[in-house]
This record gives C-alpha cells, structure tokens and sequence, in this order.
C-alpha cells in the first residue's frame, strides 16, 4: 500500500511539473519606433505567411504587398504615427489602408502594434476601427507579426514574417 501511495505521489508530481510553463512576453527594444520606421519612413515586405502552422501560397498580391511605417510630426517619437499599404496601387488586391499606429502592451506584458482606420472595419468586416497585431519580433531587417483573423467563420491565427523592402528573400514566391 505505502509502495501505490509513493507511486501516486510521484505520478501526481510528474504531471504537475510537465505542464507546459506560459511563455514569457517578448520585449520590445527600446528603439522600437526607429527600428519600425528608421527615424522617418521604412517599407516592409511579407516574407512569409502562415495560417496556423501551414505556411502560405505567395502569390502577386503578397509579392508586390508593402507597409509604410512614418512617424508623425503631431506625434511625440514613442506615440507612433501613420502606416499605408499599397493595396490598391496592385492589380485586384483590393483598397489600400491608412491608419494610426502605435505600439501598446497588454496587462500580461505582449506587446502589440495597434492599428486605428475607419477604414479597418470594412476591410476587415469587423465591427471595431482597430485591429491588434502582437509583436514577436522586430529588429533593423525584420518584424513578426500574429493576430487573429476571421476566414469562413472560423478564427485563425495568422503570423506574418516581414522583413526590410531591400533585402532579398530565398523561397518567397512560395506555392504548393
């Protein structure tokens, strides 16, 4: 009997301790508006995409896709400023997007890019003008972004791996 209870004890322990510890928030750089926007205007190409962990088809739309991160005069330089796409510079990709931006941090520590644009809800048939990216990673050549996304009445988690509009990507015009 003592043999089963010390047995239990252990299986008990066991499972506690292998459950998986939550992940700890990724902090921003300090620099992180200058790294976003190299002190004034920086453009970013989407290097890869996946929905869920299925990486996605790049086809033109996501190749000639940019974003123009600016700092704003009215802003103070941590505020953020304003981000354009050029959509609708593309053939059959849709309207462009202007919105405000700038960089939060939930009450657990993740810290997002929040997006604002009367423009969000249509776009992305959602009912609020914002739209909250989480930042995984931003660095001087490269910024990964998640968020949620409502496709065909299921939410999935998109995570986009954008990188400078100079720099070269191996594989980028990736297909199935």
């Amino acid at each position: 009997m003592k043999k089963i209870l010390i047995l239990y004890v252990l299986l008990i322990y066991g499972i506690i301790s292998c459950k998986e510890k939550p992940e700890e928030p990724y902090v921003v750089p300090e620099n992180a508006v200058q790294l976003l926007t190299s002190d004034s205007i920086k453009s970013w190409k989407i290097a890869r995409r996946y929905n869920g962990k299925t990486r996605m088809n790049m086809g033109d739309c996501f190749l000639g896709y940019r974003q123009r991160f600016r700092t704003s005069a009215e802003l103070s330089v941590n505020s953020g400023g304003i981000v354009q796409d050029n959509n609708g510079d593309l053939r059959n990709c849709g309207p462009s997007l202007e919105a405000s931006w700038e960089i939060t941090t939930s009450e657990n520590g993740d810290a997002y890019l929040k997006l604002t644009s009367d423009q969000i809800s249509e776009l992305l048939g959602q009912e609020s003008n914002e739209k909250f990216f989480k930042i995984m990673y931003l660095s001087n050549d490269s910024l990964t972004l998640s968020y949620t996304h409502k496709q065909f009445n299921k939410r999935r988690k998109i995570t986009d791996y954008l990188v400078r509009e100079d720099l070269p990507v191996k594989d980028r015009d990736f297909h199935w």
